[in-house]
């Protein structure tokens, strides 16, 4: 099993606003500490904008590019997202992972228009020319079903699935919040799932954003997300599943977090990571889960 990090844990987030924003040299020197091998690169202007400089950093850090998530809308026929992807993939350095998100063009995760039909048939349609056109340049591209964007619910998932030849990011929290059991899509489209974000949730939390009752942003900042473990996602599950259709991909650890402050040294949301790599390496072997 591969697992790497992401800013987000660190409550890094491309979202104005968000929260208190951590350093890139504590957040990679935690990553390095807690085991992890590699990361996700985060928002715009939290890494170096040059590949090399980028990689070079994260190589001080014992720390691989993995890739990113670019948020993108994709769904107005009068807006060619194509040079917003390039734009990104030109710091992507050696990283293969384009994890693209149906942005709503709003700022946060709160909101989100309902498509009319020929908007759906323009998303479909860039998600397929942005894969070509990612892999001519040698990297993979996965469509993230993410709360607050377009593709969230499980009748969106399902029209990627069956509209778009795009694998899938299998993002555990994401996927649950927005009605659609991680586990069993684990198990019915093992074959469209080329990376992996895991998660754990409180399922009553995720229920009242579902309903409605509460914003994501409020949700996240009142504990939605938990270690890997703790929560009611089925992680040892679905990575048993995942594992018997031979996936061989990244595993990354990313469990959305608000700061409000900075905190103190040794202590704050890597107190989380350190639980959910710790659950991971002891699950042994996953054949056995």
């Amino acid at each position: 099993m591969r697992i790497a990090g992401a800013p987000i844990s660190w409550g890094v987030c491309e979202v104005p606003g968000w929260g208190h924003q951590m350093a890139p040299d504590r957040v990679l020197a935690e990553m390095r500490d807690t085991g992890l091998v590699a990361t996700e690169f985060g928002p715009d202007g939290f890494l170096p904008a040059d590949p090399a400089e980028r990689e070079a950093l994260l190589a001080s850090y014992g720390l691989a590019p993995v890739g990113g998530f670019v948020p993108v809308v994709l769904h107005e026929p009068a807006y060619d997202p194509l040079p917003e992807v390039e734009r990104a993939l030109r710091g992507f350095g050696d990283a293969r992972m384009l994890v693209l998100a149906a942005a709503t063009g709003q700022d946060g995760y709160d909101e989100r228009p309902v498509l009319a039909a020929e908007n759906w048939t323009t998303l479909l349609a860039n998600l397929d020319r942005i894969a070509v056109y990612a892999a001519e340049g040698g990297r993979r591209t996965v469509l993230h079903p993410h709360v607050g964007t377009i593709v969230e619910r499980l009748d969106e998932v399902d029209r990627v699935l069956a509209g778009s030849e795009v694998p899938l990011c299998l993002d555990t929290g994401h996927l649950l919040i927005g009605g659609t059991d991680p586990l069993e899509l684990a198990r019915a489209a093992a074959e469209r799932i080329a990376h992996v974000h895991l998660k754990d949730v409180d399922a009553s939390a995720a229920d009242r954003v579902r309903a409605g009752e509460t914003t994501y942003t409020e949700a996240v900042r009142d504990g939605l997300y938990r270690p890997l473990g703790a929560g009611d996602v089925d992680t040892a599950g679905i990575v048993a599943a995942l594992d018997r259709a031979g996936y061989d991909g990244w595993y990354v650890l990313e469990q959305d977090t608000i700061l409000g402050a900075e905190p103190a040294a040794g202590g704050g949301p890597v107190d989380d990571v350190r639980r959910s790599v710790a659950f991971l390496n002891g699950l042994k072997s996953v054949a056995d889960v």
